[in-house]
This record gives structure tokens, sequence and C-alpha cells, in this order.
């Protein structure tokens, strides 16, 4: 019971961090929703590589650099991980990176984050609702990404490719992370191969102007995927949009 306590009295400070420290009336250059797939084929090995994945790739040299490039302007970042259609649970809230003290802080927390209990199925199409409504939360940020990880197909409720058109979700760039297998390696046919998954997330769920995919082959190499993507994401903007 202690040490229920305990942890949730730190998830609330950490909430209460993050929202008193916020810069109220700073720029937003960019808003990056991330959210991580718990679904029933990521077992607890699995769960665990995807969080310090995104965690490592976040102190990560490069990834750093680029987010405290603009520091009047941040990045403001939310993680959130899905599995069924009524399984969503934010890890991270809204959170301006400002500081290398408030990054470390978001890393931290993913680091001691533990499982929860979340369906098996995969609803895919309704993460993607679910992301979108987070990012319709800052309509003031200069660009506005949702980041799907995923290793299977969408098994329940509706259809990424139906939920992710610009009339529902507007100027929203859906990106992704395939954890896929090597198909030399495959263990079973229940497996996707790398070709298989890629296909899929490239008709089904990218969206949006300049959408892309990068490969994880396998959650151990889920961190060098997300340093990847995360430095393509995290792109310079054009300067015009400094003098809006």
């Amino acid at each position: 019971m202690r040490r229920l306590l305990c942890k949730a009295l730190t998830a609330l400070s950490f909430v209460l961090w993050v929202t008193s420290s916020a810069g109220a009336d700073a720029a937003c250059r960019q808003a990056l929703a991330l959210g991580l797939d718990v679904s029933g084929s990521v077992d607890e090995v699995e769960y665990q590589l995807q969080l310090q994945g995104l965690a490592a790739a976040l102190l990560s040299e490069d990834v750093r650099a680029s987010l405290m490039r603009l520091p009047n302007a941040p990045v403001r970042i939310l993680v959130f991980e899905w599995s069924g259609q009524d399984y969503q649970r934010v890890l991270i809230p809204w959170t301006d990176i400002t500081s290398p003290s408030r990054l470390a802080a978001v890393s931290e927390r993913l680091q001691s984050t533990t499982r929860s209990q979340a369906p098996p199925t995969t609803a895919l199409g309704r993460a993607i609702e679910v992301g979108a409504g987070f990012l319709s939360q800052q309509p003031e940020c200069w660009k506005r990404t949702l980041d799907i990880s995923g290793d299977g197909k969408n098994n329940t409720g509706p259809e990424p490719h139906h939920v992710n058109g610009p009339e529902t979700i507007g100027d929203i760039v859906i990106n992704a992370l395939i954890i896929g297998v090597d198909a030399s390696s495959r263990l079973s046919h229940a497996e996707l191969s790398i070709a298989e998954l890629t296909a899929y997330f490239s008709h089904r769920v990218l969206a949006g102007p300049g959408a892309f995919s990068e490969v994880a082959i396998g959650f151990e190499d889920y961190e060098r995927a997300m340093s990847r993507k995360l430095l393509r994401e995290l792109e310079f903007l054009s300067m015009s949009q400094l003098d809006q």
C-alpha cells in the first residue's frame, strides 16, 4: 500500500510541476503526441524496451540539441499508450521542453513507469482518433504531429484509414514507428514481416504532408529507430514561421 501511495504521489507531483512551470506565454513550434502500442502482442520485456528506448532517444545528444534549438518556441510533448478501443493512458501530459532539466524529468518519468492491465486487442484506428484529439488541444502550435508506434494491424474498432482523413484530423501529420520482424527470422505465420507492416502503415495509417514511417527490427532496435524518427520530425521549421 505504501509503495502504491508513493507512486501516486510521484505521478501527482510530476503533473503539478509540469502545470506550474509551463511557460503560459511561450510560443509552441511543434506539438508532438507519441502513442505507444501496449496490445497483447507486446510482452513485459518489450513494454519496457519501448519505454526505455523512448526515454533514451529523448536524451540522445542530437535529439536533445534539436529540442533545445528554439527555447522561446519549444516543442510540446505528450506520451500515451494504447491497446483496445477503451484503453488509452496518458504517461506524460502536455509538457513544454524548455530546458535540459525538464527533458530529463520527462525521461525519468518514462523510465519509472510500470505497466497497467490493458486489453489484448489492437485498436489502431481508435488510437489515431484519441491522438488527434490530444493534438486538437494545441491549435496554436506551428506544427502538430501524431507519432504512432505499432507492431501489428488494427483488429478492433474503426479502421485507421477511415479516421485519418484531412476532413477529420485537419492539418495534423501522422507518422509511424513500425516494429517488425525480419522475414528471414519469422517464428510463426502470426508474425508480420517488415514489408507487410510497412505497406499496411503506408496505405492505412500515414497521413498529412511529408508523413513517413521508421522501422525498428524488433523492440531491441526501438531506441535507434525512435532517435532517427525524432530527428526527422524535429527538423528545423522555416524561418518564415519565426516571424509570425
